[in-house]
């Protein structure tokens, strides 16, 4: 069960007085929820939001990827992205591409120790309106280069036949629904997280709320064997593992790059790939993408 902690024990968590834990409820979307009206604070999503605010981090001392044939992108799982990857080392076999699994956030952070070259990203802003950019500058010092990588499908993942007769995410909180979920850190796991906020739904109402698994296709086999009714992923891994699917919404997933390592070779040679028509055909197979803004910039909007 999810621990709630009260007003007090977050004001001796953050040091702070009681009243300043009111101001930042309402100026800086402190996770709450009032239940028998008394403000209560889930310890895991306090966690997570002093963990989205942390800005200062100890600086490295240069850029720590210094062997030109390794190549590093590090954040958010994508089946797409790992078929672009075995792609891109037959197109240059001189490069070897090692992907870091670390969710949206943790791929942000890797970036900025300088232990990545691209940092994968999906992370919905508060105001449901943009992606990444916010996220980015907290965790950054400056706004990286934003490339578009892809528009996925974002939703539910459940048995096939929808045999507990699931229609929306309010219903996981129901007795006979058994979920599974994605790990603290992914963009997955936030983009939940804040609707079932949204909903007032408690993740302690929720059986399987903490069986965490790495990855979308991680979350489809547990579904695909019974051990769960549903998860949240995206609508790929319904085609491949033949689920149900409940669309939530349609989500850019970006790549952050240094602006200082832009044009290196490997970088460019990788967003060069994403115009090509034999890396669009990757996807035929593949529901729930749309690749019109692949290799596209989002920010700087013109040339850096």
């Amino acid at each position: 069960m999810t621990r709630l902690l009260s007003t007090k024990e977050v004001s001796e968590l953050l040091d702070i007085h009681e009243k300043k834990v009111y101001k930042l409820i309402t100026e800086q979307s402190l996770p709450a929820t009032k239940v028998t009206g008394k403000w209560l604070f889930p310890s895991h999503l306090v966690e997570q939001w002093v963990e989205n605010n942390t800005i200062n981090y100890p600086r490295q001392q240069g850029y720590l990827l210094r062997t030109p044939a390794l190549f590093v992108i590090a954040g958010s799982n994508d089946i797409l992205l790992d078929k672009s990857i075995s792609y891109f080392m037959k197109l240059y076999p001189e490069y070897t591409v090692v992907f870091g699994n670390l969710g949206s956030l943790g791929g942000l952070k890797t970036l900025k120790q300088g232990l990545c070259h691209i940092s994968s990203s999906h992370l919905v802003q508060e105001d449901q309106q943009d992606f990444n950019f916010s996220y980015a500058v907290q965790e950054l010092d400056k706004l990286p280069a934003v490339v578009n990588f892809c528009y996925r499908e974002q939703g539910l993942l459940i048995s096939k036949d929808n045999p507990k007769n699931i229609q929306s995410i309010g219903d996981l909180s129901r007795g006979d629904i058994r979920i599974v979920n994605r790990s603290l850190g992914t963009g997955t796991r936030l983009w939940l997280d804040k609707k079932l906020q949204d909903r007032a739904v408690q993740p302690d109402e929720i059986k399987g709320y903490d069986r965490e698994v790495q990855r979308h296709l991680d979350v489809g086999l547990e579904i695909l064997s019974g051990r769960a009714d549903a998860g949240p992923g995206i609508r790929t891994i319904a085609g491949l593992l033949n689920l149900d699917f409940i669309p939530m919404h349609w989500e850019r997933f970006d790549l952050l790059i240094s602006k200082e390592r832009f044009f290196d070779r490997n970088i460019q040679s990788f967003l060069t790939m994403l115009h090509e028509q034999e890396w669009r055909d990757l996807s035929q197979e593949l529901q729930g993408y749309d690749l019109t803004h692949s290799g596209k910039m989002v920010y700087p909007s013109q040339e850096i």
